[in-house]
């Protein structure tokens, strides 16, 4: 995905041998021990409540293969392998090569009753293919675990700046969490003690019910997630044009996320039915608030966006995800892709809910998105280089004071 400065690629299919994650821009000099940094991020996303069998079969780690030398960044393509292991059970349907003449068709694994909610449809019929097969493992989630991994870089780039990116579970289908105010200060720590990822005691009971309930009807649940980030400096994005407008990349980039519908900066959707008055953040003076030039706000209704451009407060970015399309006894009419007859979607290995991992991987795009407007904003081609530009930005934003403007205009 191409951003200004930064810019990340992957490849692989769900039951292929592996996935590809390729992310370049990253500036040299940026400690980087993936063992500690990034596949403790690919555990976090194989986590949470109502995860399906796939999660047991799986252990994700990321294989670096080039961009990394002695524990730092080179400043080339950082390039990752995560191997699939479940790929030993499916050789002969993920062959590169043509199926053997006189082969079992059914070891080929065909999918010819694409599931509503999938890609599976629009894929063959794009792609003009017959088995949704080559349409569904690339479509796959498992995708998300190269995203995760390129995620975790660009969230150590912004950790080393004294940036932190964080998540929590706010709603699983009919149960809503109570977000405390303020929320914690290690925001993934407190919410991965959840086996649902929220920060609300009742509801995570609540929740795993649910969740429970949906798995003995054989359906699924969706639910809503929130992505913090604090830390960034005011003046990251901005208003001149609309593709450099900080909430639209936001918004891309986590509607991007697999089953992910809808996207908010702050409580937008909430905001839409008060008045003005009750939405607005009144602006404060407050020397303490290096990060957003020496001004305040009462609260944060705006999340921490305004004008396309950060303030210097908290970057809270919310997504809402509908439940999983592949059902595993409720399951919806399909026509066959051979025949045209009506029949009942295929089902395919799939999870209950999957809201918990779609917070980490949403993660892992905002991070992306962040680090990125951190780079157009500073450059740097090293670590070092970027601190003097943030360091040198953030002291004329110190030195800013009324006294040098006074006299302006008169």
């Amino acid at each position: 995905m191409p951003f200004g400065r930064l810019s990340f690629h992957t490849a692989g299919e769900s039951h292929g041998r592996g996935l590809v994650a390729v992310i370049e821009g990253v500036p040299s000099g940026l400690p980087l021990d993936p063992a500690t940094e990034i596949d403790p991020e690919l555990r976090r996303r194989q986590g949470g409540y109502g995860r399906g069998r796939r999660m047991q079969i799986e252990s994700d780690r990321a294989e670096v293969v080039s961009g990394i030398r002695l524990g730092e960044t080179l400043g080339s393509p950082i390039s990752m392998l995560v191997w699939n292991r479940d790929w030993k059970n499916w050789t002969t349907a993920m062959a590169h090569a043509p199926p053997v003449p006189g082969g079992n068709p059914k070891a080929l694994r065909p999918v010819y009753l694409p599931r509503p909610g999938h890609a599976d449809l629009a894929g063959v019929l794009k792609y003009d293919r017959r088995d949704a097969r080559d349409v569904l493992e690339r479509a796959s989630a498992r995708e998300t675990a190269a995203r995760v991994a390129c995620g975790a870089v660009a969230k150590t780039l912004l950790r080393a700046l004294g940036a932190t990116v964080g998540s929590h579970v706010t709603r699983i289908g009919p149960v809503e969490a109570r977000v405390p105010s303020p929320r914690p200060a290690d925001l993934n720590a407190a919410a991965d003690a959840s086996p649902v990822r929220t920060l609300d005691p009742e509801a995570d009971a609540a929740m795993i019910e649910a969740i429970d309930e949906a798995r003995q009807a054989g359906d699924t649940l969706g639910g809503c997630f929130e992505v913090v980030v604090r830390g960034l400096p005011v003046g990251l994005g901005s208003y001149v044009s609309w593709d450099r407008k900080l909430d639209g990349r936001l918004a891309q980039a986590v509607m991007s996320v697999h089953a992910v519908k809808g996207v908010e900066i702050g409580p937008a959707f909430a905001n839409a039915a008060r008045p003005g008055s009750r939405v607005h953040d009144a602006i404060l003076r407050d020397e303490s608030q290096a990060l957003a030039g020496g001004f305040g706000r009462a609260r944060n209704r705006a999340g921490g966006l305004e004008g396309g451009i950060t303030t210097g407060g908290p970057l809270v970015v919310r997504g809402a995800m509908k439940p999983i399309s592949t059902l595993l006894r409720k399951r919806l009419p399909s026509v066959d892709l051979r025949d045209g007859s009506v029949r009942e979607a295929a089902v395919e290995r799939s999870d209950v809910c999957a809201v918990p991992a779609a917070a980490v991987v949403a993660e892992a795009m905002v991070a992306l998105v962040a680090a990125d407007a951190v780079l157009e904003k500073f450059g740097g081609d090293s670590l070092s280089e970027l601190r003097r530009n943030v360091d040198g930005y953030l002291k004329r934003l110190a030195a800013r004071g009324f006294k040098e403007r006074g006299t302006e205009g008169q």
